[in-house]
Order: C-alpha cells, then structure tokens, then sequence
C-alpha cells in the first residue's frame, strides 16, 4: 500500500484541515509529518470551527488512527489545551492518538528565544508566529534538541535543565525581557499528559501499517512557498512543507508515495512579511478579506490578498510531483465583476513565467482576465449546478496546470464540498 499526501501549494491558510477533514472517510491512518503548532487547520461542521494546531485533522472520526509523525515540534502546553479542548465536546483520543518519539520538544526557552530573535530584526521581521518553531528545528539539527521519548528517561528534568540553560546564555545577548520560569508548569503539567498517550517508533509503526494494506493520508501543514529549501526565503518556516518533507517526516520511501493532494485557494493570501506579486493592498484585496474571514487561524493576523498566482502555483506543483488539485474558497470571489489570475511575471523588464531566484525583488505580473460569475454558489451540491463562467475559470487553471481539479470547495462547512467527477 502507498500512502497519500495532501499539502498546501501556496503560503499556507489553503483550507487543508477542511479537506483532511472531507476525506478522512477514506483513509485508515492520517499523519502530520511536519510543522509545529503554528499550524492552524480549521475545521467547521454543524456552524461550529474548530482550530488543530498539533494534532492531526482527522481526530472528528472515532475509527481513523491520528499520528503525530517525527518531522513535528510540540509544545507540551499547546498540545494538552487541544486535547482538553476536544475532550470538552466528547473526542476522545487515548486509543486513536499516537506520537512519535522522534518528534522534538518545544520548551518555554525556545518561545523566548524565538520572540527575542525576532524583536532583535527590528523592521527587517520575517514574521514569525512566536512559538518556538525555528529555536526548536535550530536546536534539532544542532543535535541538542530533547525528543518525546526522552520524557519517559530517568534524567529527563537534568536534560531539560542543561537545555534551558544553554538558551539562558543565548538570551543574554538579546536585550530582551524573558521569564522562562512562568511556563514551566504548564509545561510540565503538559508533558505529564502526553505520557497518557501511546508513544511510538512511528517509521516502523508506519511502514508497518503500510505492509498490512492500511489506507494512509500523510497531512502537510503551511505551504510549499514556505518551504524551507524552496519557499520566498527568508520568510519562511524552518521545515520541508512539499511533499519530500512527508517522507523525512514519516520515516517512509519516496516509493511508497501514492496521489499527492495540492490544494490551492481560488485566489492567494499570506500571513506575515515576504514577498507577494500579485497582492492586492486596495478595495479589492479588502473585500476578499472580509468576504472570506481571511485572519490567521493561530495568530489572528490580518492575512495580506491577493490574485491567483499560477506561475507560483505550477512551481509548487513542480516540486510536490501534485497528481490532483483541489480548489477552495471560490465562493469568496462570488460577487467580483472581473476575476484576474497572473499567467506570468515581468521580472526587470523581462517576462518569465517561472520562479526567480530574485523573489524579493520588484515583480509585475501579467494577468489573464475573467468575467465574474456573480452567483451565491455556496448552496451548490453539484458540479452540473456551477456557474458556466466558474467552469470555465476551472478548466483554464486544470489546462494551465495539466493537473485536473478534482474538489471544489464552496464554504466553509465540510458539506460544501462538491467532488468532480
């Protein structure tokens, strides 16, 4: 058996908790294989939303296995308040939830050490959501990270000490304000729960399951122009978002890799500083922002709109070898008269229609224009029901791609999802 991936091909905030969500029925086994818990994937049934940060977005079904694989950071702190949040409204996850030992620790020092970082940057701020994911990945390569199965050893606590202690000094050339000592309760209260869980060698348990014919979805978080290899670099997360990042992540073969899932917004939004061609700072990106709720699911932000970008869009699909799309929030363009998608740049007077290396410098894009389709298409439970001028909107993305679109998205509620055949 291959395990599918489902990831974002934009800057994040796609609508991935949603689809997980949609498909879960499908699968046996869903994975988060990276990112930490400035991961915000939304959930919204029966008009209420729920927001997964840690945990994986298939935890609304009482039979599908949830799995926390290596490539994830996690706070202890954030991670009880999730499940204590899910408890509340009858989910349990004792016997359906498993970690990875190898998934690193985010300490109280790490947040610290992040938003000190980050205020030393002064205007040149790439944005960080202030949870401690970059100190933590740093720490991680610089082999000095603590791991989830290190909190089941005898000398746990000395571990954890020299570690902050170390951070400690680090803060020292900050002229920072920090008080690591307020959280460590929580902190540790937070480790004592996640001992209640099944702690696992997740690449043998994976791999394992694979061998046994399980159904297996591996759920990215953010997006693939995040990635840390490839995304608008410096402003991005300190992971592997495309889909090579499920295999480091996971622990499996890039031959056990089935469909890759892309999905993308019918428009674009990002969260934070870095580059955006097609950005709309006007009435129109305004609109598209109220319309379509667009703050951040973990931070709260304002996020910043924009145009369908598809020269973005076609090399994200290059690099996550994408065999499907998936389009979400069409029905926030519902009541726009003219609908723009950027088919290229003009990049110092010279048109290209890839990625430069050059991201951050002044791009203009060269855009394709579409008649609005002025109808309330969140009602719509069939594809023969769509609006003629939003097929057409369609099909011009699936032949610029030459990746078919196989859901649409039309609101927020997982039952406004309409499966093309």
């Amino acid at each position: 058996m291959k395990a599918d991936v489902l990831l974002g091909l934009q800057w994040g905030d796609e609508g991935k908790g949603k689809v997980v969500d949609v498909l879960t029925s499908n699968y046996d086994v869903i994975a988060r294989f990276q990112g930490g818990p400035n991961a915000g994937h939304s959930l919204e049934f029966n008009h209420i939303k729920h927001v997964l940060h840690t945990i994986p977005s298939g935890v609304f079904h009482k039979e599908t296995i949830n799995i926390i694989g290596n490539g994830v950071v996690i706070d202890p702190i954030i991670f009880s308040e999730e499940i204590e949040a899910l408890s509340k409204i009858g989910v349990d996850l004792l016997t359906t939830l498993k970690i990875s030992k190898k998934a690193h620790l985010i300490l109280p020092s790490h947040r610290e050490l992040d938003a000190a970082s980050e205020a030393a940057k002064g205007k040149s701020k790439i944005g960080s959501t202030l949870k401690g994911i970059g100190p933590t990945y740093m720490d991680k390569t610089g082999r000095n990270g603590l791991r989830v199965g290190d909190i089941i050893r005898i000398d746990f606590k000395e571990r954890y000490a020299n570690l902050k202690n170390k951070h400690k000094d680090i803060l020292k050339q900050y002229n920072y304000n920090s008080n690591i000592e307020r959280h460590e309760d929580a902190w540790f209260k937070g480790v004592e729960m996640m001992k209640n869980f099944e702690l696992i060698d997740s690449e043998v348990t994976i791999n394992h399951m694979l061998d046994n014919g399980k159904r297996f979805l591996a759920e990215g978080a953010q997006g693939s122009l995040l990635d840390i290899d490839f995304g608008s670099y410096p402003y991005v997360t300190s992971s592997n978002t495309v889909c090579a990042g499920a295999c480091t992540g996971l622990g499996i073969a890039p031959s056990r890799i089935g469909e890759v899932l892309g999905i993308f917004k019918a428009y674009c939004t990002r969260v934070g500083s870095g580059p955006f061609p097609t950005e709309q700072e006007n009435a129109i990106g305004e609109e598209m922002r109220r319309i379509g709720a667009e703050f951040g699911a973990t931070t709260g932000r304002p996020r910043r709109c924009g145009w369908l970008d598809l020269v973005a869009l076609k090399y994200a699909i290059m690099l996550n070898g994408v065999t499907a799309l998936i389009m979400t929030k069409a029905d926030v363009l519902d009541t726009f008269d003219t609908i723009k998608v950027a088919i290229s740049y003009k990049v110092n007077g010279q048109l290209t229609d890839t990625m430069p290396f050059e991201i951050d410098t002044p791009i203009e894009p060269i855009y394709k224009e579409f008649k609005g389709w002025k109808t309330d298409i969140t009602k719509i439970k069939n594809e023969n029901k769509l609006p003629e001028i939003l097929i057409e909107y369609i099909r011009f993305i699936e032949i610029e791609t030459g990746v078919p679109i196989k859901i649409v998205s039309v609101g927020p509620d997982r039952d406004a999802t309409i499966i093309r055949k």
